[in-house]
């Protein structure tokens, strides 16, 4: 394990513990931005009766507490704790599983009751601007999860990466339905809560991704 490494050589590397720094503050950012991004989609959401557009918007709490975890885990002594980043790791693998019971709770009901996506401009233009900016970052994330062998880190990167993929399909879910193609935005949210329950798994069992991106 990667701090196995660093209790063994308790004067830390000034690169691995910059990098540190670096995943703390990138986590803040997030935070900042999530913030306001399940504001703007909860309301687009609701506005226009998109299990998908409500379930992203929605995603961004779990998003947040990920990045809650990550500044957790690079904070004070914990930064150089194997028992941190367990913790760490296992939370986030948690903070994935509690998305995907909702998205399949939220499609049955909408789809028991008729309802039907309608488009929306404010959910168009959020989810936009989360697939330009969210994949930025989730890059950067999995590139410092690979330098700090951190999964932890790792993990918050991945569900950056899918908050973007979420984005890219409720967009396409939203114009689908104006075509007719209404269920494209239930199957949307039912693929992004088997997506979740993947991560949440890979990230319990400390998998990093396998390359960098």
């Amino acid at each position: 394990m990667p701090d196995q490494r660093i209790l063994q050589h308790p004067a830390a590397s000034a690169d691995w513990l910059h990098a540190a720094r670096t995943a703390r503050s990138l986590s803040v950012v997030t935070l900042a931005w999530l913030g306001v991004e399940s504001t703007l989609g909860l309301a687009a959401g609701l506005a226009a009766h998109s299990v998908a557009l409500i379930g992203w918007g929605l995603s961004a709490f779990v998003e947040a507490a990920a990045s809650l975890i990550v500044v957790w885990r690079f904070t004070g002594a914990r930064t150089r704790s194997p028992h941190a980043e367990t913790t760490a790791r296992r939370a986030v693998a948690v903070s994935f599983w509690l998305l995907a019971p909702y998205l399949i709770v939220h499609v049955a009901h909408d789809l028991d009751a008729g309802h039907r996506a309608v488009p929306s401009t404010l959910g168009i233009v959020v989810t936009t601007l989360s697939l330009i900016g969210m994949p930025v970052l989730g890059v950067a994330k999995r590139r410092l999860g690979l330098r700090l062998a951190s999964a932890a880190t790792s993990g918050e990167g991945a569900q950056n990466l899918i908050c973007a993929a979420m984005a890219a399909g409720v967009l396409a879910g939203l114009w689908l339905n104006t075509v007719g193609w209404w269920w494209a935005d239930p199957a949307m949210a039912v693929a992004l809560a088997v997506v979740a329950v993947r991560e949440g798994t890979r990230a319990w069992h400390g998998h990093l991704c396998c390359h960098r991106t």
